[in-house]
């Protein structure tokens, strides 16, 4: 037994100074020689090809050709930023897709001008084609921002349940946030996009206030700018976040079961005009085609009989 002592104990000991020089003199000093040795050999230097134009740059020096005005800019970039695109040459490539679409459709128009009898709309072909085109852009960008705000409205019953839970877990509001940007990147990729932006503005210096409130100005969805007033007055005037929360969580939800009924309610009265003008007429040729083919038949008989 002391034999055994004597070994763990002096295994122990030879342990603890073989790691303590390792990470105190040898870990450094191999450091510091590959230090040394990368400082010693000389920088490569690697010659660049040239790259191809690609096609956005090329969107993006057509859209430059374009005048705009800093207020249309401005508003423009309101919309891009709302539909999810924060790209810093957005407005640019924008303008450039709407010029190449309108340059699209007019060839498409006088190409198609020849097909067209009417002599009105022989001339005006082209004229509507382009404007076609450049409106066009403008249409999908608008169908982008009220699907991502949809995306983002669905997605609030399910943020605010993990704000509760990590509030009322002793997280602060910053940090709460930070959490459900991390948690929901899977789940609801905008709404984690947008709270990591506002978790970056405030640590940029921006205040809580004015963060919030860049993101309602982001978002332009009602429900996001009920939520950022709610939690700007519960900060301001110190009442329970967690409480709030959560009742905002309940009436989103309720809300959101309302608008299912509603539109529950809607479908019977909108399926009214397919049934009569699709279904309606298949089912009087299936059953009663028969019968009036029948009828048809004898009367023709009976007339030819008199």
């Amino acid at each position: 037994m002391p034999i055994f002592l004597a070994f763990f104990l002096f295994a122990a000991v030879l342990s603890m100074t073989a790691g303590f020089g390792y990470y105190y003199y040898a870990k450094p000093s191999q450091l510091l020689d590959q230090l040394t040795s990368a400082a010693r050999t000389k920088p490569r230097y690697v010659k660049r090809k040239p790259q191809a134009l690609s096609f956005s740059e090329l969107l993006k020096f057509v859209g430059e050709l374009f005048p705009v005005s800093p207020q249309d800019a401005k508003l423009l970039k309101q919309d891009l930023i709302a539909a999810g695109i924060r790209s810093e040459s957005a407005i640019q490539v924008f303008y450039g897709i709407k010029l190449v679409a309108a340059v699209v459709f007019l060839i498409f128009g006088i190409a198609g001008r020849d097909h067209v009898q009417n002599s009105l709309l022989h001339s005006l072909l082209p004229v509507l084609g382009a404007a076609i085109g450049y409106m066009l852009p403008g249409l999908l960008l608008n169908r982008l921002i009220k699907r991502r705000n949809e995306r983002v409205r669905m997605a609030l019953p399910d943020v605010l349940d993990l704000l509760v839970v990590c509030t009322e877990a002793g997280c602060g509001l910053d940090q709460a946030m930070v959490n459900v940007s991390r948690e929901l990147k899977t789940v609801h990729a905008e709404m984690s996009e947008e709270l990591a932006l506002v978790n970056m503005e405030i640590m940029a210096g921006t205040s809580r206030a004015e963060a919030l409130r860049n993101l309602a100005r982001r978002s332009d969805e009602d429900e996001i700018k009920k939520l950022v007033s709610l939690l700007v007055q519960t900060d301001r005037f110190g009442t329970s976040i967690a409480q709030s929360l959560r009742t905002q969580s309940d009436y989103l939800r309720i809300r959101r079961r309302q608008e299912a009924e509603e539109r529950a309610g809607k479908v019977g009265v909108k399926l009214v005009f397919p049934i009569f003008f699709f279904c309606l007429p298949s089912l009087l040729v299936v059953t009663a085609g028969p019968g009036i083919l029948q009828l048809v038949r004898d009367m023709a008989s009976l007339a030819v009989n008199k």
